[in-house]
């Protein structure tokens, strides 16, 4: 049996793009960091980890595909608050016509340009 344990995204800074899902997410390192590879976990209390998939950055070299075929949906209470948390950690907008009416999200894009939706759970 299978279970989806981690998410890897490829980046080009790995400091800076750790920096960056560090504080949106609020992961920790697993391990000190290689120059190409870091594992960051939902933070946890003595053994038991917090529920949530790890991300992995890895630097690989490929360039960015756009539109990009995988994304996050990151879920909040408070969609405006978190977006502008996100952009003044190092988060860009997204110009994007393709909005529904009704749309619950908002795409931005990390400090590596991988993209992600803010998703408003609120149901506002």
């Amino acid at each position: 049996m299978l279970s989806f344990a981690t998410v890897v995204i490829t980046v080009e800074d790995i400091e800076r793009a750790g920096a960056f899902w560090r504080e949106a997410l609020g992961y920790v390192n697993r391990h000190d960091p290689d120059d190409d590879w870091v594992v960051l976990d939902p933070p946890y209390k003595k053994d038991d980890l917090a529920p949530g998939a790890s991300i992995a950055l890895s630097v690989t070299g490929y360039p960015q595909h756009y539109p990009p075929r995988i994304h996050l949906d990151l879920y909040a209470d408070d969609q405006a608050a978190e977006v502008q948390r996100l952009l003044s950690i190092g988060a860009r907008e997204v110009d994007w016509d393709d909005y529904p009416e009704d749309a619950d999200w908002i795409v931005l894009e990390d400090t590596e340009g991988n993209r992600f939706c803010v998703v408003d759970k609120s149901g506002a």
